[in-house]
């Protein structure tokens, strides 16, 4: 896709899960292909935009609807109010000057307006976005896109607008991955998935009988490491090229091999492995295959996630129960990180690596918390019984996370303060263990 632009101008209720990360906590149906997005709660104040109806030159109806893809990103982002189709005072398309004092008495802040063209064996899309107020163009972008990439150009659309008007690079144009699972007793099958942000375009990568568990995207957003137990003699560590369907078997010692979280740099992964008796982090060089122990302690140590190139954060009960920690990527004493509540575990990290987001139980069921690295601010972002599994938006706004909705496994995703959140499930059936992906994928 070439691109031209004119600018004027963000089980945890059970110990033993963390160490095996076997047991799934809530029940799994029949999966379904397309995952449900329903907007639980968002902010009280949004932002009105009109997004009219791309204009479209060829015959029959355009291939997809672009200015409905964008309309529906915008909109569960919490942030923005799309205006009804049917209350829009005018239907310009790309090219067109806007009466802002119309637009203006309509009550929209930004109008966004484009077309669709035939272009050979592919399609020319362009777009402006107007502030309405200000009474000028924002920004503008023309498009040479394919049928398989149309969509992602609608995305990328809503990106634009999202940042240009939030200063927020959006987050629309990537993917979920993330495992379900189809049928029960011996017609069981795990499957590891992916999908669109948007619930769409749902693609599987893997099926087996047997358990796939903690997929871990890597920085390149191509490869995604995960936990497979098809060989009934136990876990191994995958790596999964999703560009060429290649994969290739990384780890297979005797015991535990789970928990895999990608560095920075993408040339090694933390693991946790028990060959050598308890359960430790472990550092694997991608490149020699070689592997280094992080962690001595009797305690079980698990879940690591890099918060760096230089640090590691992991859950461990060397206090008596599951908190985190951090120790140095070159080994050390580790530092206990999190105090509130009994509870603590399964830590991801901020883009930023300002902030960490992790499963925690004051008494009260399990839900998502957020941590200030700096300031030690902590919060409580979600509200369930039973919330699980948090993974970052790469652009930092939203946290996804596994929980129940109609007694069946579900994803939830809450904006970083609380104030905004979405429901995700599939039409049948369960979906578990998110891993949001990087930008470039």
């Amino acid at each position: 896709m070439t691109k031209q632009r004119t600018i004027d101008k963000s089980c945890p209720a059970h110990w033993l899960w963390l160490v095996f990360s076997v047991c799934m906590l809530l029940p799994f149906g029949s999966a379904h292909a397309v995952i449900e997005i329903e907007i639980t709660e968002g902010f009280e104040s949004t932002i009105p935009i009109a997004i009219v109806p791309f204009g479209w030159s060829g015959q029959g109806e355009a291939p997809i609807d672009v200015a409905k893809v964008v309309s529906d990103d915008l909109h569960r982002s919490g942030y923005f109010d799309p205006f009804n189709r049917d209350d829009l005072i005018a239907r310009p398309v790309s090219g067109a000057v806007p009466n802002y004092s119309n637009w203006r008495i309509s009550g929209a802040d930004f109008l966004l307006i484009g077309s669709i063209e035939p272009a050979g064996n592919n399609y020319t899309v362009d777009f402006q976005l107007f502030d309405v107020v200000a009474q000028k163009i924002l920004s503008a972008f023309t498009f040479q896109v394919s049928d398989q990439t149309l969509r992602s150009a609608s995305h990328q659309i809503a990106d634009e607008v999202f940042e240009e008007i939030l200063g927020l690079p959006g987050a629309f144009n990537t993917q979920i991955a993330f495992v379900s699972v189809e049928g029960a007793g011996k017609d069981r099958q795990f499957k590891l998935q992916l999908a669109d942000a948007d619930g769409q375009n749902e693609q599987t990568m893997l099926k087996s009988p047997r358990p796939i568990i903690s997929p871990s995207w890597a920085p390149d957003g191509v490869r995604i490491a995960y936990v497979s137990f098809e060989n009934r003699k136990g876990s191994a560590i995958y790596v999964q090229n999703r560009q060429k369907g290649s994969r290739e078997k990384v780890l297979s010692q005797p015991g535990i091999n789970g928990a895999p979280s990608w560095s920075p740099d993408g040339s090694r992964l933390a693991v946790v492995l028990s060959y050598e008796g308890n359960p430790e982090i472990y550092i694997l060089d991608l490149t020699s295959g070689q592997r280094r122990r992080l962690t001595q302690n009797e305690a079980i140590d698990t879940e690591p996630v890099w918060l760096d190139n230089n640090n590691i954060v992991f859950t461990s009960d060397r206090s008596g129960g599951p908190q985190l920690y951090k120790v140095a990527t070159r080994g050390g004493r580790a530092e206990r990180l999190t105090f509130e509540g009994r509870y603590n575990a399964s830590a991801t990290v901020s883009p930023d690596a300002s902030t960490l987001a992790f499963v925690h139980n004051s008494g009260n069921g399990f839900q998502i918390a957020t941590l200030d690295i700096q300031s030690d601010l902590f919060l409580t972002v979600t509200d369930g019984n039973l919330d699980e599994s948090p993974t970052f938006a790469p652009n930092g706004q939203m946290i996804m996370y596994a929980t129940e909705a109609g007694g069946r496994g579900a994803l939830g995703a809450v904006s970083i303060d609380g104030s905004v959140s979405q429901r995700l499930s599939l039409t049948s059936g369960s979906v578990r263990e998110p891993s949001w992906s990087p930008f470039n994928r």
